[in-house]
Parts: C-alpha cells; sequence; structure tokens
C-alpha cells in the first residue's frame, strides 16, 4: 500500500507539467524573427563638375533581437552601395611581334559598375566563404558568371582576379571593414563611400543581418545618382541626338582649329 500510495503522489505530482508542457492551438512553436530597418541621408545624389566623391550615412535599427546575444556582440551588419548592373569585358594584352595587342577577352554579365561596402568587423571572421557566396556578399564574393563560356575553365579565375583588380584600382569597389558602428543597443549607422567616378543610373542599398555567424535577413532601398547642369544637358544630348551631337562637336574642333591658327599664325 505504501508503494501504491507513493506511485500515486509521484503520477499526481507530474501531471500539471505534462498538462503544461501540451501544445494548444494557435499557440506559436518559434521564436519571433529578428527583424532589420534601413533609411539613408538622401535618396537622391547630385552630381556636378567638382565633385570628387562624398560619403553616404545609413541608419539602421534591429527589432526583436536576443538581448543577451546583442550584449555579447553576436549581431553583425554588413550594408553595400551597389551600382547599376551591366555586362563587363575584360581583355588581356600579350606581346606580338613588340606590339601589345589584346589577345583574349572575357565578358561577365551583370555585375555591379560600383560596389561599396561597410560591416561591423571583417566579413572573413563575421560568417564562413560558403555564406558569403550564397548571399553575394564581398568584393571576392560577387558572383562573376562569363557570357556564353565555353572551354575547360583555366582561364577563368585569371579574368575574374583581373576585373576585382581593375574596379578596385579605378576607385570604383571599395570596403571598410569597420564602417557600421552600434550607436545604441538596438541602432547602428553606417559610412559608405562614394567615388568620384560613380556612374549615373539607380543604385541599391542593402543591409545584411548576421546573429551567430548566421544570415538572419536583409533590407533593401534604392538611390538615385544623377549628373546636373552643364554635364548632364551634354550626356542627354549624346544619347538623344547622337547625330547632332556628332555635328556640334565636329562644328566646334572646325572653329577651336581655326581660331587656334588664326591667334597663333606668323605673319
Amino acid at each position: 500500500m505504501i508503494r501504491l500510495a507513493a506511485a500515486v503522489i509521484a503520477l499526481l505530482c507530474l501531471l500539471p507539467a505534462s498538462a503544461g508542457a501540451q501544445w494548444l492551438p494557435g499557440q506559436a512553436t518559434e521564436a519571433v524573427r529578428e527583424g532589420l530597418e534601413i533609411g539613408t541621408s538622401t535618396s537622391e545624389i547630385a552630381i556636378t563638375s567638382d565633385f570628387h566623391g562624398a560619403d553616404l550615412t545609413i541608419f539602421g535599427a534591429l527589432s526583436n533581437t536576443d538581448q543577451l546575444l546583442l550584449a555579447i556582440g553576436q549581431y553583425d551588419v554588413v550594408v553595400v552601395l551597389e551600382g547599376p548592373r551591366e555586362d563587363a569585358t575584360v581583355r588581356r594584352k600579350e606581346r606580338v611581334f613588340g606590339i601589345w595587342v589584346n589577345t583574349r577577352s572575357m565578358t561577365f554579365e551583370a555585375v555591379p559598375h560600383s560596389y561599396s561596402m561597410s560591416s561591423s568587423r571583417m566579413i572573413d571572421d563575421l560568417t564562413t566563404p560558403l555564406e558569403l557566396t550564397d548571399q553575394g556578399i564581398g568584393i571576392d564574393h560577387i558572383p562573376l558568371t562569363p557570357v556564353g563560356f565555353v572551354g575547360d575553365g583555366s582561364n577563368l579565375g585569371e579574368f575574374r582576379d583581373a576585373f576585382r583588380r581593375l574596379q578596385q584600382g579605378g576607385g570604383l569597389y571599395d570596403r571598410n571593414p569597420s564602417g557600421v558602428r552600434f550607436v545604441s543597443s538596438n541602432l547602428f549607422k553606417a559610412s559608405l563611400r562614394l567615388p568620384a567616378n560613380i556612374p549615373n543610373g539607380v543604385h541599391t542599398v542593402r543591409a545584411y543581418l548576421f546573429k551567430s555567424g548566421l544570415f538572419v535577413t536583409e533590407k533593401s532601398l534604392p538611390l538615385r545618382v544623377i549628373k546636373t547642369g552643364i554635364e548632364q544637358t551634354i550626356t542627354d544630348a549624346a544619347h538623344e541626338q547622337p547625330i547632332l551631337y556628332g555635328f556640334a562637336a565636329v562644328l566646334l574642333a572646325v572653329i577651336t582649329g581655326w581660331g587656334a591658327s588664326l591667334i597663333f599664325r606668323k605673319d
């Protein structure tokens, strides 16, 4: 009887616990996912004749974060400004009979003309290379797909490295491993460098959120870059009325040459 009573008491003690662990209809089965919101200091950048580059500030906020993970620095943010996408051709020069000529070339499909990136720390320490490649984050992980490529692929890495080297040398591809700073527990600020030769068109600001090295979510915003003043007028004329623009350029060259001959001629 004593053993039976003890068993009954133990069963009664376990019942509330098991009842509390039961799943109820409509009850959430997963934790709420973290959220990310961003905003830019401006939605449009005007390029004038004296434009020598600028810094773009992006503000962001995290929501539904784990305060313990946030306190120990397990959340990381990467912010990227991608330029308009277009095909890019890389050519290799070789010396043939003493003359440097283009011998081989490769065209990559729909790559960003410019790419500026800031992060809360080095992206190689932030997550795995496979994750960066899957998301296309970082200069070394931008997808570079050849157009109509047929071959053994032995030269593919060489042309990809050359493309990245040329873009970085021209200031169009840039990275700052400490450009993202948390100004409070859930708020951050990022600074991106815009080169002096930034292309016209609609650019895209992208922000990526990582937690403990795992990708969580991303957010994007458009940013318009336009030329203003006489530069924009000339650009519009060249694209919209190319024949008229060509005649005007030739006429201007003839007048300039004739005027120079009058000024500097010797009597």
